[in-house]
């Protein structure tokens, strides 16, 4: 913190060397703020403690009581969801500790709201997403992974809400299952299917998709379910046609609607960011490491709307 002259009233005012903000060190009803910008600097910039004193020139030890003090604290939530239309669901897991299940704006990548589990599941998705449905949430259109515990959390509560199935997911999935190589002619077709799929953007393109698979199942599909359930090439066979039948319906809503996100991958994104800062504190106790996670949406968010 450098010295940058004097307030009106002749107290002496300091400049963050980080973010160039200023602040008044006497000034008490500012001491919660200040307090809050060291934390800031913790969480979004990777500072560590020593770091920070260096900057502040506060003793270690009060950083750490600072720091504690916002993780015990819970960052303010949205108290009217009804602007929020479009969305993107996912979860991703943090090794074998929990899952972070997150809800995002698919308009400006806003977070509206996260969840972190032990696993993801409808016992711990319905309630939270009804918590959010009695605060206005009504959404047109969500774009999830297509887990099963969201979708029928989601049809429970917005039955006529628009399922976007991640085209993403459908591709990495079946040509998971599929192999590089796969041993059937029916398997390198499908294969050479599924790798179109994210490419597709008119509706010609998938009027196109879906006639090819028609096609296929035309050719094949009594085939496939005659294979024998030993081979495991089999049954993943079968589990990605399996897929497909399902996704099928859900799969090209986007192009009626530019407001519907095709894939989860914005939030991918975003979900390797939270864990890339994570992993800078690693160690935190499990109720610090939640609080973290919801601060750093928290400060996201500040940052894309470019409030203080």
């Amino acid at each position: 913190m450098q010295r940058f002259g004097q307030s009106p009233n002749g107290k002496q005012r300091f400049r963050c060397a980080v973010c160039s903000k200023t602040f008044i060190r006497k000034n008490r009803k500012n001491k919660r703020h200040q307090e809050r910008h060291w934390f800031k600097l913790w969480v979004m910039e990777h500072y560590s403690i020593r770091q920070l004193s260096d900057l502040s020139g506060h003793s270690p030890a009060k950083l750490k009581r600072i720091k504690n003090y916002w993780l015990e604290q819970s960052p303010p939530e949205c108290e009217d969801c009804r602007p929020f239309t479009h969305l993107v669901l996912d979860g991703t897991y943090f090794h074998k500790d929990g899952c972070l299940v997150t809800l995002m704006h698919a308009a400006d990548q806003t977070i509206l709201s996260n969840l972190y589990v032990p696993k993801e599941g409808f016992a711990t998705s319905f309630p939270w997403l009804k918590g959010l449905k009695e605060r206005g949430l009504a959404p047109l259109a969500i774009t999830t992974d297509g887990e099963r515990s969201a979708l029928r959390a989601i049809g429970a509560l917005w039955p006529r809400a628009r399922i976007q199935r991640c085209l993403y997911h459908i591709q990495h999935e079946g040509c998971r299952w599929l192999r590089t190589y796969p041993g059937t002619q029916a398997g390198r077709e499908l294969r050479w299917l599924l790798l179109s799929l994210t490419s597709i953007r008119s509706v010609k393109e998938r009027n196109r998709f879906v006639s090819t698979y028609k096609a296929w199942l035309g050719r094949h599909r009594s085939f496939v379910l005659s294979l024998p359930m030993q081979s495991k090439a089999n049954v993943d066979l079968k589990r990605t046609l399996t897929l497909m039948n399902n996704a099928l319906p859900d799969m090209f809503h986007y192009l009626m609607d530019p407001c519907i996100h095709a894939t989860t991958n914005a939030l991918e994104g975003w979900h390797s960011r939270i864990k890339r800062a994570y992993r800078q504190h690693a160690g935190l106790s499990q109720r610090h490491k939640i609080q973290f996670l919801k601060w750093y949406s928290y400060f996201e968010n500040q940052q894309k709307t470019n409030n203080p």
